[in-house]
């Protein structure tokens, strides 16, 4: 268990297989780079994967059944802001509609999920916290998806200014230090770096105060990407919510090997979220399932009114399902 109190913990020296991973998953320090267009129409069989990938995301999913599928982009700087929003009793969230934090109230202060970018820390994040009523100074800890700027990149000033302790895996702490080269083999100009306070690992609970969330590995996107589980109250009822922290969003910049290892990944999340019966679909990226929808009903919600966070356990697993199966989408135009 990782509680605020326990000792820093010092990155371990990563095995060479790790690195190897780190080589073979093209990483971008800032938003994810565009994919590359297919430089061949798709195959019958690629046609028929679609197909596959469209009939388990209906109804609901359709939209990131195109999205995987069909239709990738990466978050851009460009993407509009969404209103700062309490979307559970304890839960809020902050950014914008391509990539967003979420701010969790526990008994002994507020965990963090992800801090947007340097750049956006007095444009969204902060102005957030006060639109919301929240004091950042109350921000204890802050939990990493994986380690890309776009995420991690307000950490530095929280710890600098209130204290906040952050949490990454240990691969991704190497990999923010030692970011690897660009498309064009230069090094991607990084955010300022949190200093080290805790590795995050799989399987062992992030508690703060009455508040636990556990780790699941979902290597790929990153070699150190994390899932987390972990229940919300909606007005009162308690309810278990998962966020896949390392969404590929363009599969192009991604390596043969690494899709394959998001492919394992993605069915290992689905088999725990699965024995987890989580029933709330979050996302640091919510390109893929619109976030702006979501907050207007919730806005709009009246009382008996179900939660549009709120999917239902059946209906999450057709979210990773989909995720799967457009990723079989993905690798088999390289075929």
């Amino acid at each position: 268990m990782i509680t605020p109190s326990q000792d820093d913990r010092r990155p371990r020296v990563l095995p060479k297989i790790l690195c190897l991973v780190a080589v073979a998953l093209p990483c971008v320090v800032q938003a994810q780079a565009p994919g590359a267009v297919p430089a061949k129409p798709d195959s019958e069989k690629v046609k028929a994967l679609i197909e596959k990938a469209r009939k388990t995301g209906e109804p609901m999913w359709s939209e990131e059944a195109h999205f995987f599928c069909e239709a990738p982009r990466p978050n851009s700087p460009s993407d509009p802001p969404i209103e700062p929003t309490r979307i559970f009793d304890n839960v809020s969230v902050i950014g914008n509609q391509g990539t967003v934090a979420y701010v969790i109230g526990t008994s002994d202060g507020l965990l963090m999920i992800d801090s947007l970018a340097a750049n956006q820390v007095d444009s969204q994040l902060l102005p957030g916290f006060q639109k919301l009523g929240l004091n950042p100074a109350n921000v204890k800890v802050i939990v990493m998806g994986h380690g890309h700027a776009d995420h991690f990149g307000g950490s530095a000033y929280m710890q600098e200014h209130y204290g906040s302790k952050v949490y990454i895996s240990a691969a991704d702490w190497d990999l923010m230090g030692h970011p690897p080269a660009g498309r064009a083999g230069q090094k991607k100009a990084s955010a300022p770096l949190p200093k080290h306070d805790q590795v995050v690992v799989a399987g062992e609970p992030i508690v703060l105060g009455d508040f636990r969330m556990t780790p699941i590995a979902i290597p790929g996107h990153t070699p150190g990407s994390m899932g987390y589980i972990f229940s919300v109250k909606d007005r009162g009822k308690t309810r278990v919510a998962a966020l896949y922290g390392g969404t590929i969003l363009t599969p192009g910049i991604v390596s043969d090997q690494g899709l394959r290892t998001y492919r394992k990944s993605v069915a290992h999340f689905k088999q725990e979220t699965r024995k987890a019966k989580v029933e709330v679909e979050l996302q640091n990226h919510p390109l893929m399932d619109p976030i702006q929808i979501k907050l207007d009903r919730l806005k709009a919600r009246k009382e008996g009114e179900p939660n549009p966070f709120v999917v239902g356990a059946a209906n999450y697993q057709k979210f990773v399902d989909v995720m799967a199966a457009c990723t079989d989408v993905n690798m088999a135009r390289r075929e």
